[in-house]
């Protein structure tokens, strides 16, 4: 009877106070800082500083997520392998050398795009292999039932990082230069180190096999199972179109407010921060939200409602106009995050353990593989059509994703399924 009653009185301890996810929530909460701050100063940098055009700036956003492409699957089959706490360390590390790198080289008056584009490409790389190891580390933290709680929380926390972060980032670099900024930056992710260090995850469940899988199979097992799966197929195609056009929107974001709206760096900051307000607001609410809304019918509705507000961005005029830019970005923010937080509790939740880091990085690899694609498609448009006019092209094609959701069959769900036994 102790025995079965201590599962129960296990998950009524709120998470804040699980020692080994709070550690996860608190390191991330502050890598998060540091990704997002940095996420604003090196585009500055490069527009301010460098004089780069919209293109050219475009294309530190393609090299930003173009690893996606080529890395993600081997990095799945590493995360199912290895200990992925570990990976993440050394991730993090490499990650703080990386960026530390840029004021060294602009304190001997030696920096240049294309010493960015190396930077930016190379923690891409490294935020790859990261990233598939986080999505798969959760599980081992948290039970099934309160996954949504899990992801809600962390990814509060992301809001919470983009609501301070790119203000900071911009306020800084616009008192005491890019270069510094980044330097400073650094220190989150040496935190974020440190506090995986002292995470005692359990031992991730293996499955005992007589015949070890070669790796070049192994690898794209994850895709397998995606396209087996209807609605995570769904799901797939959903958040890569919405990525290919949002992410079009992020390469023209710097650029349209410097230049269209004549914000200066620091209003630059403050714009991106207060449309992280909607993605904090929902994050917090997420758990109540998928109660009342159903946890798997969050999926389509997160997608869907927003969308309208999306051409508010490109309606934004100088002056106080530039606050309908924040609010379509809000709206943006909201939907990104409840759709995520569902996506992610679902797959979560229906993936063999043992499959998880593979899954994760076939969603990594397609959704996150069109990203420097995108950034191009928006630096080419914004280049040729003009930036307003190519973010009405985005904002409608972020909403138009919805169709692949709206019409899978979570429509006929209101609830996620059982987690998969592990």
């Amino acid at each position: 009877m102790t025995e079965s009653l201590a599962p129960e009185r296990v998950n009524r301890v709120p998470l804040w106070r699980r020692r080994d996810f709070a550690l996860l929530w608190g390191g991330q909460t502050i890598g998060e800082f540091g990704i997002r701050a940095s996420a604003v100063v090196v585009p500055l940098l490069a527009a301010d500083t460098l004089r780069a055009g919209v293109f050219q700036v475009s294309l530190l956003t393609a090299a930003a997520w173009l690893p996606y492409l080529f890395f993600s699957l081997p990095a799945g089959l590493v995360a199912d392998r290895f200990d992925q706490r570990r990976l993440m360390i050394c991730c993090d590390l490499g990650r703080a050398a990386l960026l530390a790198s840029v004021p060294a080289v602009a304190l001997v008056g030696r920096l240049t795009l294309p010493f960015l584009y190396v930077v930016v490409g190379l923690n891409g790389v490294l935020t790859v292999f990261f990233t598939v190891a986080y999505k798969s580390l959760l599980p081992r933290l948290v039970s099934a039932d309160r996954l949504i709680e899990g992801n809600a929380r962390l990814t509060v926390s992301e809001d919470a990082a983009q609501l301070v972060g790119p203000a900071v980032g911009g306020a800084l670099a616009g008192v005491v230069g890019g270069g510094r900024t980044l330097l400073g930056t650094t220190l989150a992710f040496l935190v974020s180190a440190v506090t995986l260090g002292l995470i005692r995850p359990p031992a991730p469940a293996r499955p005992v096999s007589g015949r070890p899988v070669p790796a070049r199979v192994a690898v794209t097992e994850g895709l397998g199972f995606v396209r087996g799966h209807p609605i995570l197929l769904a799901t797939l195609l959903c958040a890569t179109m919405s990525n290919f056009f949002g992410v079009a929107t992020t390469a023209l974001e710097v650029p349209y407010l410097l230049r269209e709206l004549h914000a200066a760096p620091a209003v630059v900051g403050v714009v991106v921060s207060a449309g992280a307000v909607g993605g904090l607001l929902a994050g917090a609410l997420a758990d109540r939200i998928a109660a009342r809304v159903g946890s798997a019918r969050l999926i389509w509705v997160a997608m869907a409602v927003p969308g309208p507000l999306y051409l508010l961005m490109p309606a934004a005029r100088p002056g106080w106009g530039l606050l309908l830019y924040a609010v379509g970005l809000a709206a943006y923010s909201a939907n990104g995050v409840l759709f995520n937080v569902a996506l992610v509790s679902y797959r979560q939740r229906v993936t063999p353990p043992e499959l998880l880091g593979r899954v994760t990085a076939a969603f990594v690899w397609i959704c996150f593989g069109v990203v420097p694609f995108g950034a191009l498609f928006g630096g080419a448009l914004g280049s040729t059509w003009g930036m307003r006019p190519a973010l009405v092209v985005t904002a409608l094609g972020t909403w138009s994703a919805a169709l692949f959701v709206v019409g899978s069959p979570l429509r006929t769900m209101r609830d996620l399924p059982p987690s998969h036994p592990g």
